[in-house]
Parts: C-alpha cells; sequence; structure tokens
C-alpha cells in the first residue's frame, strides 16, 4: 500500500521545507556575492534567516536582518525593488520548473530569542524551573 503522497498536517510540506531552504541559500550567496546591479544594495551586509513557501511554491516570502539590525525599512525597500532581478538569479540559478515570486519581511527570530532569555532569567520563572 502506498502512503498519500500530500501532506495534510498544520506544518510546511517536506517539498516546502526543501524549496524554501533551496531559495533561501541561493538568495544569501546572490546578496553576499553582490550580483545585484544596484549599489545601494550591495553595500549592505544581509542575513537571510528562513524563507517560507507557499503550499503551490508560487509565493516565497524571505525573512531578512541587515547586519545590526539598523535601516530594517530601508531594507526590505531595497530588496522589494529589486526582486525582479533576484527572482531572474535565483531561477538561473537553481533551475526550478516555476522560480517563486519574492516577498520580504523582517526577521524578528532574534528579538523573540532575545525576550525569550530576559524571561527566563527572571528570578520568580527561574524559581519555578527549578521546581
Amino acid at each position: 500500500m502506498s502512503r498519500n503522497s500530500h501532506h495534510d498536517g498544520p506544518g510546511p510540506s517536506q517539498r516546502q521545507l526543501r524549496v524554501g531552504e533551496t531559495v533561501r541559500r541561493a538568495l544569501s550567496e546572490i546578496l553576499a556575492r553582490g550580483d545585484i546591479h544596484d549599489p545601494d544594495l550591495n553595500r549592505l551586509s544581509i542575513t537571510v534567516g528562513e524563507v517560507r513557501t507557499s503550499p503551490d511554491l508560487k509565493v516565497a516570502t524571505a525573512f531578512v536582518l541587515p547586519l545590526g539590525g539598523q535601516g530594517q525599512d530601508v531594507v526590505v525597500e531595497l530588496l522589494a525593488r529589486n526582486r525582479a532581478e533576484l527572482r531572474r538569479m535565483i531561477g538561473k540559478k537553481l533551475g526550478l520548473k516555476y522560480t517563486p515570486d519574492l516577498r520580504f519581511r523582517i526577521d524578528e527570530t532574534f528579538d523573540r530569542m532575545d525576550e525569550t532569555r530576559r524571561l527566563f532569567n527572571q528570578e520568580d520563572v527561574r524559581r519555578d524551573v527549578e521546581e
């Protein structure tokens, strides 16, 4: 009996995860090498923390953060302005049947980690954890 190949779970499918990670690597490499024809974007050091793809793989949302966390709105604006070129370069690099449309959001994972650390360092929380 063969397994059902459709994904019914609450999270992303293995295919979404695989394509997202592949797009993340390609995007990181393109930004690190400065292959874009926009000097404003090439001057910045940008971390691509995660790329999430839609179930149909037609939209990829990249969660990015500029080095030092300064100028977040400017980074998202620059990436959005150059998204057609980035999409073309990713498509060329990966050879996907359909290259997803790119969207960019600020990666807030680091802020949440700092907040979690702060909570765990509170005296009453440490006391509750130790019991």
